[in-house]
């Protein structure tokens, strides 16, 4: 399993109006951190870029030896292939893909029959599809889609928060999908009580700082051997000053690496 960072470890950064994170500043982060893996997420949409954009990122992931993955929402069919045929453009081994997307929730029997539809082009690629676990569906919804799909090519990017939104806890959902984990979004978190005491806060936290039980996650996923990579990803608390914000989190993504890389070298 190797460790990296996503533009979601930036997400701020890359949002930023005025002078926004890029690709290119990502490629050189990911090595200042002494790492070798970069995940785009859909917070850069691949799929917008010009053919020299992507050329002369693809030539930077060549230049500074980055496995690249990749990442979208929406699964469509013509998305999925302008994706899968991206991945194979930027050699990525790794797609990774959110079902849901504006206005867009399919069905199960929808997304299992868009998934069969280009399992030989998966394999023709050497290529892994990871579908998050993303708020709507259950766990249990995507164990049952990945068995209907029933391909080693296919797999689950398993978020350590995003259930949340489904109303599951952690523990039950990597209990259900770490057998069918292709790629893990390391994203710590915390749940306090507000302050009147009626109801809760979920926030973000610098890996190592939160909820996360790191060593019990990787253990879990440690037993069926299919995970690709850790992926550093941030829920960072704002500030009310954006530049306040990104130096934050820049600081939070200094401090995860330096606990996962601790972690995963004396591992």
């Amino acid at each position: 399993m190797q460790l990296g960072i996503s533009s979601f470890t930036y997400g701020w950064a890359v949002d930023a109006t005025e002078v926004p994170m890029t690709e290119v500043d990502l490629l050189y982060q990911t090595r200042a951190f002494g790492l070798t893996c970069l995940q785009i997420g859909d917070n850069l949409p691949l799929h917008t870029f010009s053919e020299e954009r992507l050329q002369d990122f693809y030539q930077g992931t060549v230049n500074q030896i980055i496995r690249l993955e990749i990442g979208a929402k929406g699964l469509r069919p013509a998305h999925l292939q302008r994706y899968i045929q991206l991945a194979g453009q930027l050699q990525a081994p790794l797609l990774r893909f959110i079902i849901d997307g504006a206005d867009y929730e399919p069905k199960s029997d929808e997304v299992i029959a868009m998934i069969r539809d280009v399992l030989p082009e998966l394999a023709s690629r050497n290529l892994t599809l990871g579908i998050e676990n993303h708020d709507r569906f259950k766990a249990v919804e995507l164990a049952a889609i990945l068995e209907a799909v029933g391909s080693e090519r296919v797999g689950i990017c398993l978020d350590c928060a995003n259930s949340i939104g489904a109303n599951e806890g952690l523990a039950w959902v990597t209990q259900v999908l770490a057998p069918f984990t292709v790629n893990f979004h390391v994203k710590d978190f915390a749940i306090e009580r507000l302050s009147h005491k009626m109801g809760f806060l979920v926030t973000g936290r610098p890996a190592g700082q939160g909820m996360l039980d790191l060593p019990w996650m990787l253990e879990q996923l440690s037993y069926y051997n299919r995970c690709q990579s850790a992926i550093l990803e941030l829920w960072t608390v704002p500030e009310s000053d954006p530049l306040a914000t990104i130096e934050k989190e820049a600081s939070w993504a200094e401090e995860s690496v330096a606990y996962l890389k601790s972690y995963f070298e004396a591992k």
